[in-house]
């Protein structure tokens, strides 16, 4: 039997997990970046 996570829908959640970590920024890393780089924010 089959014992992959996955939604009704069928959709391999661990598959979706790792492809996401791969993919880059996450939003708020990407909305801080753009703050920083239009003058919102301070430098950390």
């Amino acid at each position: 039997m089959d014992k992959r996570k996955t939604t009704v829908v069928g959709t391999d959640i661990e598959e979706v997990k790792r492809l996401n970590s791969q993919s880059g920024l996450t939003y708020n890393e990407a909305k801080e970046l753009l703050a920083k780089k239009q003058g919102f924010m301070k430098k950390k």
